[in-house]
């Protein structure tokens, strides 16, 4: 799946009033259009960075905002106010917005001109309160928004907003997604389940499950050519176990897995979805188990979980999308088993099979193993041990009154040990602050042992999207004490039943 984000767009919108005459208003609308030029010719901006006229009164805000909401590539606007611009005139605008907003509060020049500021400069140059007054409306209103504050071409200004276009790309992937659940969900399995209903009025995409007998019949359709045509690029990217080669033991199991990726790649792109679940306990037709499908599904951008879990394919999916051209990548994972060394304790983070291989250090290894559930032939599967780094866990759960994100910033550990018997891949992280604080604070938090596991996002890039989503949004971090996180999930779910 392409993932490019220049093919979208956010708006830069700009408000000032008539009160302040032609000459006045052709400066700002200068100052404005330059702004704007500058922030879409930065390599750090992802999206396009589109200048609109300066809005001056209700019928001109309204007007841009609602155009924005109907034009199918703007994923967002950015707003500032280059000199005063009473804040009643945007109640109307603001209250029809359906895009996330970014209120970038800066001021044309860097520097107070000391020996020559006038009254004139002074007029032109109002956004100190000018911000403050479209700040209040906004928050009286209860708009989610992100504010950046500093100069326009000060780094850090650029890269909050780099942050928040990503995140508005994510979240503009997501309305309309479709994510297809073969079978239903794992049986008695809580967390991954939840409501599909509510989920989509909350964030835009939609879950629907399909008989895993569709899926096979688009499987057995599969030609010699296509699966032909597999085989050659899977010698030609991965390292082979000599038992899967042509003519050994398993190369007949490695035919089968590449017949499984070309159904099922044509199966999502017929139906135009952008990710999927499916569960052991419903596979009928299937000869084996979609490892090895799955994995290179995802590294190409789809989203994906084991079990039925609809809301982490839907989570790696969005942070794919606001990951993308970043070093490193979003995957499926899950909290496997422990190493609880005092001196050097760790997660060990795996799945049966479906671990995407962009988190892989070196070329992967094909190989085929028995799988001890499932009840289908040995599946294959690509093995490798993870990248080290800095990283995240992040969860989307359902706690009945309302959606909650969870974040766990984690050090991604390289893996020093042979791993001879364990034929899946592997990835190691420690928990921040600590092990014990880390894990604690999660199953507090009720987070999933499902998790979107990020090599190239920061906290902030959740953040901004739980803002744009409305939703719950619980960090745990180096500064997290127990004591203070069972507290603020107390307040916070006053504030989610009050909301209702």
């Amino acid at each position: 799946m392409n993932i490019n984000l220049k093919e979208l767009e956010v708006w830069f919108v700009v408000g000032s009033q008539d009160l302040y005459g032609e000459e006045t208003l052709k400066q700002v609308a200068a100052h404005a259009e330059e702004i704007a030029h500058y922030l879409n010719t930065q390599t750090l901006i992802p999206v396009m960075v589109k200048y609109k006229p300066i809005v001056k009164n209700t019928d001109e805000i309204f007007a841009t905002l609602t155009a924005a909401n109907s034009t199918a590539n703007c994923i967002g606007i950015i707003t500032w106010m280059h000199t005063f611009s009473p804040a009643k005139m945007w109640i109307r605008g603001l209250k029809a917005l359906q895009k996330p907003l970014l209120h970038l509060h800066t001021q044309y020049n860097r520097d107070i001109p000391w020996s020559g500021i006038d009254m004139d400069f002074m007029n032109l140059n109002q956004s100190a309160h000018g911000d403050r007054e479209f700040g209040h409306i906004v928050s009286r209103l209860k708009i989610g928004r992100k504010v950046v504050t500093g100069h326009w071409q000060d780094t850090e200004v650029l890269e909050r907003i780099n942050v928040w276009c990503r995140a508005a790309a994510g979240w503009h992937d997501w309305q309309g997604a479709k994510f297809a659940r073969f079978g239903d969900n794992m049986r008695y399995v809580a967390v991954t389940d939840g409501d599909k209903v509510e989920a989509e009025t909350q964030f835009g995409f939609s879950v629907n499950t399909y008989a895993i007998g569709d899926l096979v019949e688009v499987i057995n359709a599969s030609t010699a050519d296509e699966i032909n045509a597999l085989l050659a690029e899977y010698e030609a990217n991965y390292e082979l176990a000599d038992n899967v080669k042509a003519g050994a033991e398993f190369h007949n199991n490695l035919i089968e897995a590449a017949k499984i990726e070309v159904g099922l790649r044509k199966f999502l792109k017929q139906g135009n979805f952008k990710g999927f679940t499916d569960t052991f306990e419903d596979l009928h037709g299937m000869v084996q188990l979609p490892g090895l499908a799955v994995q290179r599904l995802m590294a190409e951008g789809y989203g994906f979980a084991g079990e039925g879990d609809w809301k982490t394919p839907a989570l790696v999916r969005a942070c794919k999308v606001m990951g993308a051209g970043l070093v490193g990548t979003t995957a499926f994972m899950e909290d496997y088993t422990y190493h609880f060394d005092p001196q050097d304790a760790i997660v060990l983070g795996s799945h049966m099979l479906e671990v995407d291989p962009a988190l892989a250090v070196g070329k992967p290894r094909i190989e085929v193993h028995p799988l001890g559930i499932g009840g289908k032939a040995d599946p294959a599967r690509l093995v490798f041990n993870g990248q080290s780094g800095n990283a995240l866990n992040a969860s989307l759960v359902d706690m009945g009154t309302h959606f909650r994100l969870i974040v766990n910033k984690v050090l991604g550990v390289a893996v020093q040990a042979e791993l001879p018997n364990l034929p899946v891949a592997r990835v190691l992280w420690k928990p921040l602050p600590d092990m014990k604080t880390g894990c604690s604070a999660w199953i507090l938090a009720g987070g999933a042992h499902h998790t979107a596991y990020s090599l190239c996002l920061t906290p902030e890039y959740l953040q901004d999207f739980a803002r744009m989503a409305g939703i719950e949004y619980v960090l745990i971090d180096e500064d997290t004490t127990v004591g203070k996180l069972e507290d603020q999930l107390k307040w916070n779910e006053l504030y989610y039943l009050l909301g209702k």
